[in-house]
Formats: C-alpha cells, structure tokens, sequence
C-alpha cells in the first residue's frame, strides 16, 4: 500500500466525499462509522484497498477495540481525518437539552481526542503524519441559539492548535478545516429528523457540497512535505459569516 487515510464519519456527508476524493489519488482507506450498510456501499465505489471499523466516536471502549483490532500494516496511517461529529438542537441557553449538549460534547471533542489518542502515537512511531480535524466557522464565531455547538467547535480549534504546538516536532502536520453552510446531513440532524426545516437552512442560496470540502482537505493533504495549511475557513459565495447568509 502507498499511503493509508483513516476516516471517521466515512457513512455520510464529508466524510464520505473525502474517503471518495482520497481513493482517487490511490489512498488506502480505513473506513470508521457506525452504519455498517453505508460504509459497505462505500467500500464498493472505491478502487482502493480498504477496511471497516464500526464504532461510535463517543464510545472510548469501542475506538480503542476497533483500533487496536487493525493488522500492523494498517496500523500505519498516514492521514487521520477526525470527521465525525454532529449539531443536536438548535435553542437559546436555558431551554437547551441537556441531551443534547452531552452528544456534542462526546461527539465533537471527545470523539475527536479518542480517536486521535489512539492514532498519535503511531504516527510518532512512524515518523511523522497528518491529521485533519473538522473544525466549522461556529469555531470562528459564536452564533444566537448555538452556545454549545459552537463551544464544542471552537475546542476543536484549540485542539488544532495544541496538537500542532505538541506534535510538529515529531513531523506530523495538523490542518483544521472550518466549513460554513454544507448541504448534508447535518440540520437534519440537528432538527432531529425534520426534513422541511432543514431544507430551508439551505434554500435561496448555493449551498456548499460535501464535495468542494473534500477537495479542501485533499489539496491540503497533497501540499508538498515542506508545507502545512494550518487552517482553512471555507464559506459558500452568498455567505459572510455563520449566520449571514443572502438569499434570492
């Protein structure tokens, strides 16, 4: 195998385009997530070696099984892309669900400091790597009704930062990517299965894709080894900040 990517939340949305974008350029793929239907469809489209490991990123038991059961040569990943993550409730402070704040939270950044927990090190042992961790502009700036969600995004911008600072010296690059409006999954999600008020978070303007964020992270996984982006912030055209966004 060339290089080996390992990728959370691969089932759907960006993590999906970017392990599609990656096995493009021949990357081998470790495929994470918790729908074992979809990451099989998945494995089908890709003309790349590849595995499975299902697990919920909140779940620190299960990360550590599902990533130690790897055979060494897929122990040497190269690129780790922290993706999973997820928006629960949209609310002002006092009438949020605690519910809610506890999936971000176990989501968002502890997920991301388990998986990685477990991937560092071997990246240490091998010489060096790159991790891409999914930041959002709710990372850049704290929105109305988006107190925890954006709380658990800007973490993982302090994340990015600190492991950067620990871990440049080991040759591991860190990139945070920070999207804007991206049609998927995610207010679906966040409005717990309400179709029509998701679609509207999305209507009047060109949305994002999670296509045009994989070809953000592939470009920065493809600099050549003496360049690291450390941060990108990528917005659709008709949109200013988190919450400013023009319509037709």
């Amino acid at each position: 195998m060339k290089k080996i990517a390992l990728v959370t939340g691969a089932s759907s949305g960006i993590g999906r385009a970017t392990a599609l974008a990656f096995a493009q350029k021949g990357i081998a793929l470790i495929l994470c997530g918790r729908r074992e239907d979809r990451l099989l469809e998945l494995q089908k489209e890709i003309d790349v070696e590849s595995v499975i490991l299902l697990f919920d990123v909140r779940d620190r038991d299960s990360v550590n099984a599902a990533i130690a059961s790897l055979d060494d040569q897929w122990k040497k990943i190269d690129i780790l892309v922290n993706n999973a993550g997820n928006a629960h409730g949209l609310s002002s402070f006092d009438k949020g669900e605690v519910d809610d704040w506890d999936n971000m939270i176990d989501g968002n950044v502890k997920g991301l400091l388990y998986v990685s927990r477990q991937v560092v090190p071997e990246m240490i042992a091998n010489g060096g790597g790159h991790i891409v961790n999914l930041s959002s502009v709710a990372g850049k700036q704290t929105y109305e009704n988006g107190a925890v969600y954006c709380a658990s995004k800007k973490s993982v911008e302090a994340i990015s930062e600190g492991m950067r600072l620990d871990l440049t010296k080991h040759g591991i690059k860190v990139t945070n990517i920070a999207p804007g409006a991206v049609e998927t999954e995610f207010s679906e999600v966040r409005f717990k299965g309400d179709k029509d008020r998701a679609k509207q978070v999305y209507a009047g303007f060109d949305p994002l894709h999670a296509a045009d964020i994989a070809d953000a992270i592939t470009y920065c996984i493809m600099a050549p080894d003496h360049v690291t982006i450390a941060d990108m912030t990528i917005y659709a055209k008709a949109q200013a900040a988190p919450t400013v966004i023009y319509r037709k």
